[in-house]
């Protein structure tokens, strides 16, 4: 059982981009373990400048909120693409499809809602042009 708080710093938490051959297009910083969180799920995301995630993920159970920290881009929740910018944040229900696009100045995020073992599909190539 964790203490009373963790903290970390999210720089300091291993990219798992590269890993999974990601490492041209984003960083990916899955905070939930490091922060000993047991019912919450976070990560940290940098879309690089131009790029478009190369998949598509959505979750059975899990509601999601995206807050945008710095940059600009688009995200696509199943037929719509909405534009986001710095302060905004957007909440994704369970069963919608999403995937994130950066502007040139690229797209800084950090998604987070209750974490559920197991719950969510991605789809590989799903925001095609």
């Amino acid at each position: 059982m964790p203490g009373p708080y963790t903290l970390k710093r999210l720089a300091e938490i291993e990219d798992s981009a590269p890993k999974f051959g990601l490492d041209a297009v984003q960083e990916a910083r899955f905070a939930t373990p490091a922060l000993q969180a047991e019912h919450t799920g976070v990560s940290h995301h940098r879309v690089k400048p131009g790029c478009r995630q190369a998949m598509g993920h959505a979750h059975e159970e899990a509601e999601e909120v995206y807050v945008v920290l710095s940059g600009s881009g688009r995200i696509k929740v199943d037929d719509e693409v909405v534009q986001l910018v710095s302060g905004d944040a957007i909440r994704v229900a369970p069963p919608v499809m999403r995937s994130f696009e950066a502007d040139a100045d690229g797209l800084e995020f950090i998604a987070f809602g209750p974490r559920h073992e197991g719950d969510g599909s991605v789809v590989p190539g799903w925001w095609s042009d």
